[in-house]
């Protein structure tokens, strides 16, 4: 059907710019741009779009890049069915929305072509890796997907318990130094050339997004959505919000967080275990409030967290939330990323739909709590008492 579609591509080119600037010499960061602004994306991204720059003739075949756009997305679905297979909290079902309810994301990546879902397929591939215990090689994707783009910074909070859990403080320092030093790495060469400007461009923090294609602020006026204070009231609640999560939301009843810094050799037997699900509770959930709370979302941002929506919504052990309201939710988050432009009601929905799912998440029981081994066949033993 994307093959009937006119190429509606909004980026694509600015994209083949940037890379077409780095491929001719350029290493100054400040002097890369496209046809819609400068560059902004860390060295990750010129290298993977530079390979499309030439298996794609430049960038001028546009159906070619749709291909190649078409193999992530069905990557990504397969990273994530993976992911909720092992989980085993999601009824299947809801596998019919992930796939073929979202116009928005199938947009996304076979028309927009944007550098997100590249992003996000890489990230998911690092999950996936780290629900099969390979943690350095997790940490070296992970921060190769930061370098494509920095929202997946979000879930650095998670990802940073997770190591602290598994590894204890001590143990968990080499796992950041292999994420920093691909990161320095990947820069170099741009580094190199000018310091400054590739990292106020790369990793810009600060940076002013444009009032007119905000998905959740339309409500506000433009002087709000735009005044530092409201910047830092967002940041204030994020920060917030994450140290609740990581005190009482993420760690089993009873755990202390402090004992996080121990080696796990010197804590309870029981402390800090990860699972499956508690893996995929706290990154996801990290993720959540990052977007939960952001100063602006884009629409392309919606594949920051559309893949990991049924899981926070099914994780948990309650039933606050029956079924038909969950699947009323994802359908009032999908219209609400489908009404363009924006209006004050399909960004209000929006963020009453992530109010529910918070207070999901917050007043249900984590899924680590009701976790339970899997049945082994067992020899009879003397029973000590």
């Amino acid at each position: 059907m994307w093959r009937q579609v006119q190429d509606t591509e909004i980026d694509w080119k600015a994209y083949m710019d940037e890379v077409e600037g780095v491929l001719n010499g350029t290493y100054d960061y400040t002097q890369l741009k496209g046809e819609t602004g400068p560059l902004v994306y860390p060295a990750g991204f010129v290298y993977i779009f530079s390979i499309f720059y030439y298996l794609t003739e430049q960038g001028s075949n546009i159906r070619l890049a749709q291909y190649i756009f078409a193999a992530l997305y069905l990557l990504t679905l397969f990273f994530v069915f993976r992911i909720y297979v092992v989980t085993k909290k999601v009824p299947p079902y809801v596998f019919f929305f992930m796939c073929c309810a979202s116009y928005r994301v199938h947009s996304i990546f076979l028309l927009r072509l944007f550098n997100d879902p590249v992003a996000m397929v890489i990230l998911f591939f690092s999950i996936n890796l780290l629900l099969q215990d390979h943690w350095n090689s997790a940490c070296f994707f992970y921060s190769l997907a930061v370098s494509v783009k920095m929202n997946v910074l979000l879930l650095a909070p998670g990802l940073l318990y997770l190591l602290l859990c598994r590894f204890g403080l001590l143990h968990s320092i080499p796992k950041l130094c292999i994420c920093a030093v691909l990161q320095v790495l990947l820069g170099l060469p741009f580094l190199l050339e000018n310091p400054t400007g590739y990292l106020i461009r790369s990793f810009d923090f600060g940076r002013q997004f444009l009032f007119q294609w905000t998905v959740n602020w339309r409500f506000l006026p433009e002087f709000v959505f735009q005044h530092r204070a409201f910047h830092l009231a967002l940041l204030t609640a994020h920060l917030a919000t994450l140290l609740l999560f990581c005190v009482h939301r993420w760690p089993r009843s009873g755990q202390s967080l402090l004992a996080l810094l121990k080696d796990p050799a010197q804590r309870k037997p029981s402390s800090h275990r990860l699972t499956a699900n508690k893996i995929i509770f706290v990154l996801f959930s990290s993720n959540f409030l990052g977007v939960m709370f952001s100063r602006s979302l884009h629409y392309q941002f919606y594949v920051w967290y559309f893949h990991s929506l049924p899981y926070l919504l099914w994780c948990t052990g309650t039933r606050i939330l029956p079924g038909l309201a969950k699947i009323l939710i994802l359908g009032l988050i999908e219209l609400s990323w489908n009404t363009f432009p924006s209006t004050a009601l399909s960004s209000g929905t929006l963020h009453l739909c992530h109010g529910a799912i918070l207070l999901h998440l917050w007043f249900g029981v984590p899924p680590d709590e009701t976790w339970a081994p899997r049945p082994t066949t067992h020899t009879p033993t003397k029973r000590k008492d």
